[in-house]
Order: structure tokens, then C-alpha cells, then sequence
């Protein structure tokens, strides 16, 4: 007779839950990184821009030209401020996510430790059962 847990489809189930929320928690850290990525590309542009002005600041320009490069430095500053406030938003996310996925690996360890208490239970009964028969098997051949 071998061993069945009684709960294994609630054990299977919490780790299906388990395994959906650890997707979703990387899910979210891929999104942060992308967006820490576009950050950085935006602070360099911005670095690239604002080396660009330093280096005509005191050559003849025309006045489309100076507005020009202002109207794309707030454009950058718009845009990073925008991507920082998305990051915010990512880190929060992340952080409801990972008390998420503890909560459910909480319930499925908790299954896992009964399973397993359970084995050993019925490997020890098992065992004791098996000993039992080898003792009277034993007992029924030289005790003639």
C-alpha cells in the first residue's frame, strides 16, 4: 500500500499559486529594470544635451536653435521625471508582491512540513509492520 496525502491536491494547488505569484514578482523586476534603463539612457541624453549647450554657449546662434535645445532639455527632465515616478509606482508594486508571494509560500511550506510529517509517519508504520510480520514469520517456523 503506498503512501497517499490526503491534501495533495491543496498542496498542489498552493504551489501553483506559489509559482504565480514568484512569476509575477519577476515580472515586476523586469519592468524595473527596463524602466532603470530607459532612466539611465535619458540622463545621458541629458548629460549629451546639456555638454552640447556648454559647448556653443558662446558661438553666434540663432534663436530657433537656443529654443530648440531648451524645448528638448525640459522634454528629457519631463520625461525622467516621469519615468521616476513610474519607478515609485514599480517599487511599491514589488514591494505588495513580495509579501504576496511569502504569504503564499507560508501556506505551502506549512502543507510541505505536513506531508512530510505524514511520511515519516507512515514509513515508521510501515517499518514496524514489516518487522512484525519477519518476527511472527519467524516465530511460526521454530516454534514447531
Amino acid at each position: 500500500m503506498a503512501f497517499k496525502f490526503p491534501l495533495a491536491t491543496v498542496l498542489q494547488v498552493r504551489q501553483i499559486r506559489e509559482d504565480r505569484e514568484e512569476r509575477m514578482l519577476q515580472q515586476i523586476q523586469f519592468e524595473i529594470n527596463q524602466a532603470k534603463s530607459v532612466l539611465e539612457q535619458v540622463d545621458a541624453a541629458l548629460e549629451r544635451s546639456n555638454l552640447g549647450r556648454r559647448d556653443v554657449l558662446f558661438q553666434h546662434q540663432e534663436g530657433r536653435d537656443v529654443h530648440g535645445s531648451y524645448g528638448e532639455l525640459a522634454a528629457l527632465k519631463q520625461n525622467r521625471s516621469e519615468i521616476v515616478a513610474h519607478l515609485e509606482k514599480l517599487d511599491g508594486l514589488r514591494l505588495r508582491q513580495v509579501k504576496v508571494l511569502e504569504s503564499a509560500r507560508v501556506d505551502r511550506e506549512m502543507l510541505t512540513d505536513m506531508k512530510s510529517d505524514q511520511l515519516e509517519a507512515y514509513k515508521s508504520f510501515e517499518l514496524k509492520r514489516e518487522q512484525k510480520a519477519l518476527d511472527d514469520n519467524f516465530g511460526a517456523r521454530f516454534g514447531r
